[in-house]
């Protein structure tokens, strides 16, 4: 990832709570990380900007593994993790579901 995409304190702070009331939308669980629930992370990210995952107790990895997995493989950012929660953020690339992103370039 590169370094001038890095998100700064206001805007994670907004990610954050923008992200308070939603619910994790994907988990991980004794499959673990793979690369194709990576792709399946990056297409809701895709429609999205911004989602919850949850980290299940038979999940293999914990929060720091998959914090890593998550940056190491793809330009998503992991803007919080809370417990064996995780809130990703990611702009779209499709004009149409540009919301969140529109607000966080500008702040």
């Amino acid at each position: 990832m590169e370094d001038d995409n890095l998100l700064r304190g206001k805007q994670k702070r907004y990610l954050r709570a923008h992200a308070h009331s939603m619910r994790p939308l994907f988990s991980v669980g004794k499959n673990g990380l793979t690369k194709t629930w990576l792709a399946q992370l990056t297409g809701a990210l895709e429609n999205r900007e911004l989602i919850k995952i949850n980290l299940q107790q038979s999940a293999d990895v914990d929060v720091d593994d998959t914090k890593a997995y998550i940056e190491e493989n793809t330009d998503i950012q992991v803007v919080q993790t809370i417990g064996r929660v995780l809130v990703l953020y990611r702009p779209a690339t499709n004009e149409e579901n540009q919301k969140i992103s529109v607000i966080v370039e500008n702040i």
